[in-house]
């Protein structure tokens, strides 16, 4: 059996029973694929049946507002992949007639479908011969050809690419192709993949020149950026509080915050005053109090939040506040969720 062969065996044998995979709707297809990205299966699980419940078609999904797509993805992650998604369906429903493309190149013009996505969907709904290159491809094809190419380099995406096309099965890709990166999640797997069981073992050139711990190669990463958050928490004498949407395009786009100011380092009490008082949306206060004596430190990509909850409490009343009952309904960032669970008022 050549390598595709033993890969498709393989899969026919271990592949994990996953809703997406019992269909070939293009909409469900699309839409498990953006939540899965750069998320582990057992996470995404969950938001998928969210979001085919609260939107059962791509018409469903793209004449609902932004911020009840936003609400239902909060604690994903990378919330550009949530407006990407509402912007695609609306793409698909305005200039498609709610029909998705049935090609690689059609597919890859809509908005937020990439070289990836496009390729699992051509694939897996109309059996387009198309090579799929994830992490986990990457990782088999690395491991099992000894490619020590970094896969994040411009040379590197193109070799992988053009090495999945010469490899795959044009006969069966859609079982080909998730069955490839199938097998990369769970036997040739990031850390103590396997090997032994492995049906690839005896041809695997990283397993013969033991480098199955240093393969794929990865180019640096991008430098990390500490920035330093300190939300305004105010409260009134009937429990109102003040939320703001964060505009531009910075981390955390139309999501809901409490007031910010962010600082070159973590401040103190009476460093942070002089800076409420400029802040002209920020009405005078009682009652200042650091919530949280240690910054909650927030990873993400390529930034480090240190975040600092400061409670303001005010004899005014906040005329354009929300209830804090009422908080719940905006989509926030999860750090502030978190937050919010654990205030008691």
């Amino acid at each position: 059996m050549n390598f595709a062969q033993k890969i498709l065996t393989w899969y026919l044998e271990h592949q994990r029973d996953l809703p997406w995979r019992q269909t070939r709707e293009p909409y469900k297809v699309w839409l498990s694929e953006i939540i899965l990205q750069q998320t582990r299966v057992a996470q995404g699980m969950p938001y998928y049946y969210k979001f085919v419940e609260a939107f059962p078609t791509v018409y469903d999904l793209a004449n609902a507002p932004e911020e009840q797509v936003l609400k239902l993805w909060q604690g994903l992650g990378y919330y550009s992949r949530a407006r990407n998604l509402h912007a695609t369906a609306k793409m698909v429903v305005e200039d498609y007639h709610g029909e998705f493309p049935k090609t690689y190149k059609g597919l890859k013009s809509l908005k937020g479908i990439g070289d990836y996505t496009a390729s699992a969907i051509a694939s897996f709904c109309f059996d387009v011969p198309e090579p799929v290159v994830d992490g986990n491809v990457y990782r088999v094809l690395s491991r099992y050809f000894g490619v020590d190419m970094p896969i994040n380099s411009t040379q590197g995406i193109k070799y992988f690419k053009k090495l999945a096309r010469v490899v795959m099965d044009v006969g069966n890709i859609r079982d080909y192709n998730q069955g490839i990166m199938e097998f990369g999640a769970i036997q040739c797997a990031p850390k103590k993949p396997s090997c032994l069981l492995c049906p690839l073992q005896e041809s695997c050139i990283a397993l013969k020149e033991n480098k199955v711990d240093t393969l794929p190669v990865k180019q640096n990463k991008t430098r990390v950026r500490n920035r330093y958050f300190n939300y305004l928490v105010l409260l009134d004498e009937n429990e109102s509080t003040v939320l703001e949407q964060r505009k531009g395009k910075g981390i955390w786009q139309n999501l809901y915050q409490f007031p910010l100011i962010e600082s070159e380092k973590r401040l103190q009490a009476e460093e942070l005053r002089p800076l409420i008082k400029e802040k002209e949306d920020v009405p005078v206060f009682d009652a200042l109090s650091l919530y949280n004596n240690e910054p909650i430190v927030h990873k993400l990509s390529h930034q480090h939040l240190y975040t600092q909850f400061w409670i303001l409490k005010t004899s005014h009343i906040l005329e354009e506040g929300t209830q804090w009952n009422e908080i719940d309904n905006f989509p926030v960032p999860v750090l502030i969720a978190d937050f919010i669970k654990t205030l008691k008022i």
